[in-house]
């Protein structure tokens, strides 16, 4: 089974990134220009995985995580963020808030697929290679 991403970022170029590097590696992507977006995408679509920007219009990342897990509860996707923020509080504001994992832009796609992956396994979605 083919495992479904959501990329949520206003950045088309990063978007564009992510679902390039994300579909060659075998992943289903579909994607979301803001929060807003992402979280009824998220909540329709049910992916295995989010990839979400923190810094968005309309809803933030924080925002985004916080409503899906509130809405979907133990069968919330896994959810990474993926954001230019990078000081020591909004790691811990974005992990402490309910994301699985926190990337810092600029981002080595071959890091984040590899992320992806390890996120993946760890929440029992993706058997061990």
């Amino acid at each position: 089974m083919t495992m479904r991403i959501l990329a949520i970022d206003d950045e088309a170029d990063v978007l564009h990134l992510l679902e390039v590097k994300l579909t060659k590696a075998g992943y289903q992507v579909t994607t979301a220009r803001d929060g807003e977006e992402g979280v009824a995408k998220a909540l329709a679509e049910r992916p295995d995985l989010m990839i979400v920007d923190v810094m968005m219009p309309k809803k933030d990342g924080y925002q985004v995580v916080a409503e899906v897990k509130a809405q979907l509860g133990p069968q919330a996707p896994v959810i990474l963020l993926l954001t230019a923020r990078g000081q020591e509080a909004d790691v811990i504001k974005g992990l402490s808030g309910g994301a699985d994992d926190y990337i810092i832009k600029p981002f080595s796609p071959r890091e984040l697929i590899e992320r992806v992956k390890v996120a993946l396994i760890r929440k029992g979605k993706l058997a061990t290679p």
